[in-house]
């Protein structure tokens, strides 16, 4: 027989959890030396973090990244990217974990997303472009936007 007090319970321990989480993709974001945006990025898969990432300039690269007209410069990873790239060189897997994001993908990272086998999203504040976020949908990523995480 199907407990339905379980079901909120397990509901109320997940966003528990996607809060904890978002909060720590936050910190990760305070260390982007980017000004136009500071986003921040985690993996988890199995109750672990496997991965983390900011946005920022390639390894040996100066860490600004902004140009002198202000636009970011194109070699600039995403924080998604970086993370997904971290985790490419270690002996861990994307498949079936959960990304974290303070910003939603944009569509070159959500193929990425896709690609490395995450199947679950979780994301604070939307970016002005949702096509990256109506990817990911239609290949079947589940994706859950929390807005908030003050407690």
């Amino acid at each position: 027989m199907l407990d339905v007090n379980n079901i909120t319970d397990s509901k109320a321990k997940q966003m528990r959890y996607d809060i904890a989480y978002l909060k720590m993709a936050m910190e990760w974001a305070k260390l982007s030396h980017c000004t136009r945006k500071q986003v921040g990025a985690l993996i988890v898969k199995d109750e672990m973090v496997i991965s983390d990432g900011y946005n920022g300039t390639p390894t040996g690269f100066e860490n600004c990244c902004e140009d002198d007209q202000g636009y970011t410069k194109w070699y600039v990873l995403h924080a998604e990217a970086n993370a997904i790239l971290k985790v490419a060189k270690s002996t861990n897997s994307c498949v079936g974990a959960t990304l974290y994001l303070t910003l939603s993908p944009c569509r070159e990272c959500s193929k990425l997303i896709h690609q490395a086998g995450i199947t679950r999203l979780v994301y604070m504040n939307r970016y002005k472009d949702i096509s990256g976020l109506e990817f990911l949908d239609r290949a079947g990523v589940e994706v859950v936007q929390i807005e908030s995480v003050d407690e």
